[in-house]
């Protein structure tokens, strides 16, 4: 599409194309032709979420992506809510992608079954 300048902004959706590596070499490419992107979300947890907001602050991204707060998908997120901020969500700066699971919720999607193996 940039070959055949068929585009004049691209909507990256590290999902759809192989993951954030490949998310930044799109970015990268876009970034030196001068073509603007912006962050495609599809329906993360704050995991996925904290992970695109990463990818979103690098140079490239000049538009505004489809990145929302936890409370529009779910009522309690697997991590610490993000939520909007005059219609921005800061991009976490700690360790990592930035953000860690609550255990509280790991231990509510955990399942334990016992079995007793006898001998016949």
């Amino acid at each position: 599409a940039l070959d055949l300048e068929a585009c004049s902004i691209i909507n990256i959706k590290p999902g759809r194309v192989g993951g954030y590596l490949e998310a930044k070499k799109i970015h990268d490419l876009c970034l030196s032709r001068g073509v603007p992107v912006w962050c495609g979300g599809m329906l993360e947890t704050g995991i996925g979420r904290a992970a695109n907001l990463a990818l979103a602050a690098l140079p490239g991204f000049t538009l505004p992506g489809d990145i929302s707060a936890s409370a529009r998908y779910f009522s309690r997120d697997i991590t610490a809510p993000f939520v909007l901020d005059n219609g921005h969500i800061g991009v976490p700066n700690s360790v990592g992608i930035g953000v860690e699971p609550l255990p509280e919720m790991l231990a509510s999607f955990r399942k334990i079954k016992t079995f007793e193996v006898r001998s016949s």
